[in-house]
């Protein structure tokens, strides 16, 4: 029995290897074989990062195979025991790579396997529709279905007819709800529990005996409408609500990392965000100066402090700040701040579309890339190394952010002395002295007050990275919006900014389908 079911398995796989086109195969076992052991293994020092390669040779297109380096033409197709490539990777001459350890059986099988077949490379981007060449910018919203486009999250909200019923739209609204599935409603609360209710939702405590005692006894008109202005006017209420806020915005203390550093001055943005629910600050206003506050205010404006903080926002969260390849490191910041605002302001998960088009929702792959290059345009960290500090902005003027600027430097530079200095011939008073002169600037950097803040960057347009990964850039994918929202005849954003100021306008605008839904 167990034979034949295996016999029967064979015959069915063998059935459908026939029925798939010949170049779909070929393109199919490049793309999950072929193209990720390049990427992993090759690209580091052949790659679209490496210049014209190490010993003048890419490999990161089937051309600069055949072009080859100093050593001739990586491939012949067809042909690959007369292919450089192949004899590298199997260590048989004096040309062995990778250099320090060899491929496993199965890679080296695939290669050998690909240049056997012709080296076919195709010319595969992660969008559906017309496949433009690399570089060339892609349209955006081609392919979406009518059922996509129909979706009710991005309609616009338009009023509805109010049922009859109730005295106010929402009561009449669930009073037809009701109607309609035979439902009654539940009788009215008594008042000690009314005001349990209401103080549990406003401020997360029970309410004090005495409170309860004083609406139980208080007879008079309006005395739950006294209750509620009482519990909203209190601190408490921003303390509950901004909270809820706060889990969304992935606020903490530290990074969370393996890490895990501190920020020291996080408080200011978990105080901004209690604040704005305590005074009721506009939502509108609330989502624009997380997004763009150090654009939307300027030096001397009344608010510009409360701007900058507002921008923790893209500040805090598991952010890697340890990383080895500086360009991941970029992309990986800015994915966890689309991430987040995507998340928080959509109800969407953009990042999906890292690595392919968004399995559930119409969100392309370069859909992903047009609004990461907002966060990438965008300085979040000084400098992307192995050990990268976030940046930070002084909040008593221009001046006091260069004397920071600088005093940063001065930090730079001691602990670059201190960590890296010849312990052979460096003198002990030397090194004492500048640790000295790096608790100094510690401390100097310590007395300034300043905010974790995000500032403008070198503004830039990114590829789509085929597979997720830098080391394979695809198409063009200029800043702008989701087709699916901002619709497909959409400019792009310009250069002389980051698009965040252009994002949080879009976001707000009244007629943006999705943001004030997801805030109810």
């Amino acid at each position: 029995m167990v034979l034949r079911v295996a016999a029967w398995l064979t015959a069915a796989l063998l059935a459908a290897s026939a029925a798939t086109p010949e170049s779909a195969r070929v393109t199919d076992f490049f793309e999950k074989r072929v193209r990720p052991i390049l990427a992993n293994n090759c690209y580091v020092c052949h790659g679209p990062h490496a210049g014209e390669g190490q010993a003048g040779l890419r490999l990161d297109s089937l051309e600069g195979m055949l072009r080859g380096g100093r050593s001739g033409p990586a491939v012949v197709p067809g042909q690959a025991s007369r292919s450089l490539l192949i004899h590298a990777i199997n260590h048989d001459t004096s040309l062995q790579m990778p250099p320090k350890a060899k491929l496993p059986i199965g890679e080296v099988v695939a290669l050998t396997r690909w240049v056997d077949e012709g080296a076919h490379w195709p010319n595969a981007v992660p969008q559906a529709g017309p496949k433009p060449e690399p570089n060339e910018p892609i349209q955006p919203g081609d392919g979406f279905t009518a059922k996509e486009r129909s979706h009710w999250a991005f309609q616009q909200m338009r009023d509805p007819a109010v049922p009859e019923g109730g005295p106010t739209a929402i009561d009449a609204f669930l009073q037809s709800g009701r109607e309609a599935k035979g439902l009654a409603a539940a009788p009215p609360a008594d008042k000690r529990t009314l005001i349990r209710r209401a103080t549990m939702d406003l401020h997360g405590l029970p309410p004090t005996p005495q409170e309860v005692r004083e609406f139980v006894e208080d007879d008079s008109h309006g005395a739950f409408e006294r209750v509620v202005e009482r519990l909203l006017a209190s601190p408490r209420y921003g303390e509950r609500w901004g909270r809820h806020w706060l889990d969304v915005a992935r606020y903490a203390d530290s990074n969370g990392m393996d890490d895990n550093i501190v920020h020291g001055d996080a408080w200011r943005y978990r105080d901004y965000v209690i604040e704005a629910f305590n005074t009721d600050k506009p939502y509108d206003r609330f989502v624009r100066e997380q997004l763009a506050g150090d654009l939307i205010t300027k030096w001397g404006d009344a608010n510009r402090t409360e701007g900058l903080i507002a921008t923790g926002f893209l500040m805090l969260g598991p952010k890697m700040v340890g990383e080895d390849d500086p360009v991941k490191q970029k992309l990986d910041f800015a994915d966890e701040q689309l991430a987040t605002t995507s998340r928080a302001f959509l109800a969407l998960t953009l990042d999906c579309a890292r690595c392919h088009d968004h399995k559930f929702d119409p969100i392309r792959t370069a859909d992903y890339y047009s609004m990461l290059g907002m966060f990438t345009s965008t300085k979040t960290v000084l400098t992307y190394r192995v050990t990268s500090k976030l940046n930070a902005t002084a909040l008593e003027g221009p001046e006091a952010d260069r004397k920071l600027s600088e005093i940063e430097r001065r930090f730079d530079y001691h602990s670059d002395f201190v960590t890296n200095y010849n312990r052979a011939t460096t003198p002990e008073r030397v090194v004492d002295a500048q640790r000295d002169a790096l608790n100094d600037a510690l401390d100097d950097y310590f007395e300034i007050p300043k905010a974790m803040a995000v500032a403008e960057g070198e503004v830039e347009d990114l590829t789509v990275m085929v597979r997720g990964s830098h080391l394979t850039p695809g198409p063009l994918a200029p800043r702008r919006f989701p087709a699916i929202l901002a619709g497909e005849q959409q400019q792009p954003i310009g250069s002389a900014s980051s698009g965040r100021a252009e994002l949080a306008n879009w976001l707000t605008a009244p007629d943006h389908p999705l943001t004030a839904r997801v805030m109810v």
